[in-house]
């Protein structure tokens, strides 16, 4: 659907249940596309769970803020 500023300050209560219902509303303002309003939960992306993964990476040498610790101490004298 396709509305003009001036309908959309009108009638927003009306295109808000409209849109949470799963409709896109384009507004438009002299003609020309300026806004979309598009249901919450469809605009929402989650990031994959990386738990797995995590766990799965094994470290191996030195841990990297010993090694700093290290190397500033020996700097320091």
């Amino acid at each position: 659907m396709e509305i003009s500023v001036k309908e959309a300050r009108n009638k927003i209560s009306a295109l808000l249940d409209r849109t949470q219902k799963g409709e896109e509303i384009l507004i438009l303002r002299r003609g020309k596309k300026v806004a979309k309003l598009v249901p919450a939960a469809a605009s929402e992306k989650r990031l994959p769970d990386l738990s797995d993964f995590r766990t799965s990476i094994a470290v191996k040498g030195v841990a990297l803020s010993q090694t700093v610790v290290e190397s500033r101490d020996a700097e320091r004298y």
